[in-house]
């Protein structure tokens, strides 16, 4: 598991501990407890944001079951605490693939805004194209405006 950078917000860091766990496990059962209600999801398919933490829920627990491979190599943290940018690598079927999560928390430790940023684009096509194939009927109800 990666050390958390020492300038976290206390309970970010208890969460993000957290979430390294479930990502280990490949077992998201437990995320809800550290995703705020209104959380909202920016997928690196779409322009709008998804909302609300039901949609994060929802693209995060199927993405696990997608990536294969995946693993995390740095970490970084904002100076107040709050954010954090993980770098990963991972593959979709043959596509090799690296990408970033930008991951903002509320004092509480919830997250509250969950962004991903993959390249390239043969491997982001590929992720969209078995997502979609997962979700194509269910995420986009979640879509939001503007």
């Amino acid at each position: 598991m990666m050390p958390a950078p020492s300038h976290l917000h206390p309970a970010v860091a208890k969460s993000l501990a957290a979430w390294h766990e479930l990502v280990e496990r490949k077992d998201f059962a437990a995320l809800e407890a550290i995703v705020h209600p209104e959380a909202t999801f920016r997928s690196p398919m779409a322009f709008n944001a998804y909302g609300p933490a039901p949609a994060l829920l929802l693209a995060l627990r199927t993405v696990i079951t997608i990536f294969q491979d995946f693993t995390y190599h740095r970490q970084l943290a904002s100076d107040d605490g709050l954010n954090v940018v993980l770098e990963f690598s991972a593959r979709v079927e043959d596509k090799q693939l690296k990408g970033i999560d930008l991951i903002r928390f509320d004092e509480q430790g919830r997250i509250v805004e969950f962004e991903v940023m993959i390249r390239p684009f043969n491997a982001l096509q590929a992720l969209g194209a078995a997502m979609g194939a997962r979700l194509g009927q269910q995420l986009p109800a979640f879509k939001q405006k503007g």
